[in-house]
């Protein structure tokens, strides 16, 4: 049994643990048909040419974690933010962590998706909300909703912000050996509502993980939401991660990627913006080695006047590793007075490296400033041998220069800690101990 059978056996059993009679089941229904009828994607659809997801469909995953596990802080906090507060939504092979985490109901609701789904007083925002723009043309969406019970549930109102950073931190302990995890967020900022996000999938044994997460964001008037993506994870781990945002008039949302390990990832960030005035701005840095797989494919709707986006994504590729990156940008015809910008440079530290990128526009309104482009290529030479008669050695010459071509996307960081992290992990990757922060 292949794991399509095995999901598509799987989703009655899953059903009969719920309540049939709440308004989700009919969307679940719906959804695992729509999986059965496309399936995993492949390599023949232009979206997937360049990621195969066969080996993935050969695993024996296990869906349902058989037993609860439970950690230690001390076992995970270099996985956290410890340098500063944060509300934390923990989960441990899919299942809650109480311990472990810190939910609030003070003014907002920063709690779980499971709470949302099955309790009356969310009715009203779940029926508004969930799975209102999650694509059902995308299959392993399809599936996610299908079997969606847990994730995080993020609700700001009105001119609300929380006290401090939200986490999302997703673990798995390798009990079992191979495991298969669908989380969904649901993440709301009303009316000039401001939130800060930090999420991160985090193996602690080498066993396979293969993580299908969706996430919905809505950002309402004049609302500011910063998301962190924190992918930095062991080299059993596989990720595929759906995340949809749909922005109002004035709004601004930032989509930080950090991808730094695991097997294989895909990112399919999609921001629809529904108003005027509205600012997308989408950041990425990778850095891979090994066989290591990430691909990043975005798309910026803008279906509105006066609106920008802002999209900037690095790539360091070294061993055998391989980087993808398909970012497109629609531009409606009554989308008037557009500035859309897109950029996607890599170097190549390996021969055996490579890198396949596609920006695009369609652009169907005449007034409006687009531009992209593409880089593929190696270190200056020259500024390598200047750094080196400075009596700075190789490596860390090298590394310098690395540093210095990540370092505009970093510094939209909004968050000092959270920069420092990521300074941290990249000189990890790097292989440098270098005495300065970007």
């Amino acid at each position: 049994m292949d794991l399509k059978e095995k999901l598509l056996a799987s989703f009655m059993a899953f059903e009969n643990q719920l309540d049939l009679e709440h308004p989700v089941h009919d969307i679940r229904s719906e959804a695992i048909k729509n999986f059965e009828q496309l399936g995993f994607p492949h390599r023949k659809l232009e979206a997937w040419k360049y990621t195969s997801l066969a080996s993935l469909q050969k695993t024996d995953f296990t869906l349902f974690p058989k037993e609860d596990n439970s950690l230690e802080y001390r076992e995970v906090k270099p996985y956290f933010l410890h340098e500063i507060d944060t509300y934390k939504i923990v989960f441990i092979d899919g299942i809650y962590s109480s311990y472990l985490s810190e939910t609030t109901h003070d003014g907002v609701d920063i709690c779980l998706m499971s709470a949302a789904l099955t309790k009356p007083m969310y009715k009203p925002i779940i029926d508004v909300y969930f799975n209102k723009i999650a694509k059902a043309e995308d299959s392993l969406t399809s599936l996610n909703t299908a079997f969606t019970r847990e994730g995080a549930y993020i609700y700001i109102p009105k001119n609300k912000a929380p006290r401090k950073p939200v986490e999302i931190l997703h673990l798995s302990t390798g009990s079992e050996a191979a495991l298969m995890l669908q989380p969904r967020n649901l993440i709301i900022a009303e009316d000039n509502a401001e939130l800060q996000v930090i999420e991160r999938h985090q193996s602690l044994s080498s066993n396979a993980v293969l993580t299908n997460a969706v996430t919905e964001i809505f950002a309402g008037k004049n609302a500011q939401v910063d998301y962190y993506k924190v992918q930095n994870d062991r080299e059993g781990a596989s990720l595929i991660d759906n995340t949809y945002i749909d922005q109002k008039d004035s709004s601004q949302v930032s989509v930080h990627t950090f991808s730094f390990g695991g097997k294989l990832t895909r990112n399919n960030l999609n921001f629809f913006q529904d108003g005027s005035g509205i600012n997308s701005v989408l950041k990425g840095v990778t850095i891979l080695g090994e066989k290591q797989h990430v691909d990043h494919h975005t798309l910026v709707h803008h279906q509105q006047p006066h609106c920008e986006s802002h999209q900037d994504y690095k790539g360091i590729f070294g061993q055998q590793s391989t980087g993808v990156f398909n970012g497109k940008i629609i531009v409606d015809k009554i989308a008037q007075k557009t500035n859309a910008f897109q950029q996607n440079n890599n170097l190549l530290i390996s021969d055996k490296a490579n890198v396949n990128t596609k920006p695009q526009l369609e652009i169907f309104a005449d007034d409006v400033r687009c531009s992209h482009g593409c880089t593929i290529g190696q270190l200056d030479q020259e500024a390598l041998f200047y750094l080196r008669s400075r009596g700075i050695p190789q490596k860390e010459a090298s590394a310098l220069m690395m540093y210095a071509f990540a370092n505009n996307v970093l510094e939209s960081v909004r968050i000092p800690e959270l920069k420092a992290r990521i300074n941290k992990l990249i000189a990890k990757k790097l292989g440098v101990n270098v005495g300065f922060a970007l």
